[in-house]
């Protein structure tokens, strides 16, 4: 009987950071405007040590933070604890709370892959059809085209997003990464058993540290602040900037750690 795999061996954890939304009312452009993103980006965190061990310490943590005389009064802790239950969210924690978030991070045995696409318009339109459900389709096809060669199996936990996440659309995102990873690799078709198990943040604490990754790398393209990412690049293996076309040719779009991102990857009207 061949060795039965430790569930961390083949469990991956995806969320986003970013939106979206490309038009408001009327279909009027808004990318950049207040409260929009420039990028969307979606990440993948492979945990390299017993799950439920790594769970414990993200809930230890929520824990403190929730039991803290510190943050009893603090609005977003007050919120979530009373709404669905405190949750590591980078993008509302505070800066106390986003320092032991990534000291946590940084005691975890895991590494961190992510492609990230600037929001196009023409690109929207004409390769996603006007439709988020397809970008964010498009967008996971690249996240998984180089895992089917080397897993038998995968069960990709991922955040639930209204709309992107449904079983048609996940499946649909499946079908291109097998598309594009049969043209790839010249070999026999894959037989890598691919499972989605679409989960909130609340339930699934691992959701919560893929969450911060997929932060610190929104930091360096939205805003230029590269100080978040550099505290756990080492953690980050992969970046694909995948709609920046021109550093497309060999691979100049794509970031390790030996290439890291830095303050250039900032996106904005010099750098679109």
């Amino acid at each position: 009987m061949p060795e039965k795999l430790e569930t961390y061996q083949y469990h991956r954890f995806l969320d986003e950071a970013g939106d979206t939304t490309f038009y408001g009312k009327g279909k009027v452009p808004i990318i950049g405007t207040n409260g929009v993103s420039k990028t969307f980006i979606l990440g993948m965190l492979k945990v390299k040590e017993p799950l439920e061990q790594v769970r414990q310490k993200v809930r230890d943590l929520q824990n403190e933070i929730t039991s803290s005389p510190y943050f009893h009064d603090i609005p977003s802790v007050k919120k979530a604890i009373e709404k669905h239950g405190y949750f590591l969210h980078a993008k509302n924690d505070l800066p106390e709370i986003r320092k032991m978030a990534f000291d946590l991070i940084q005691s975890i045995d895991c590494s961190f892959e992510a492609v990230v696409a600037r929001k196009n318009y023409a690109l929207y339109e004409s390769k996603h059809n006007g439709k988020a459900a397809e970008f964010y389709a498009d967008l996971l096809s690249h996240l998984l085209k180089n895992k089917f060669q080397k897993y038998d199996k995968l069960v990709l936990n991922i955040a639930e997003r209204s709309g992107s996440t449904s079983h048609n659309n996940l499946q649909s995102g499946l079908s291109k990464a097998v598309h594009r990873s049969s043209k790839r690799v010249k070999k026999e078709e894959s037989s890598c058993d691919v499972v989605f198990n679409v989960q909130q943040p609340t339930n699934e604490p691992l959701l919560n540290i893929a969450d911060y990754f997929c932060w610190a790398i929104q930091r360096v393209f939205e805003r230029g602040e590269t100080r978040f990412y550099d505290y756990i690049s080492d953690q980050v293996s992969f970046v694909q900037d995948l709609y920046d076309f021109e550093n497309y040719e060999k691979g100049r779009n794509c970031y390790t750690r030996k290439n890291k991102l830095t303050k250039r990857n900032h996106i904005n009207e010099k750098n679109p």
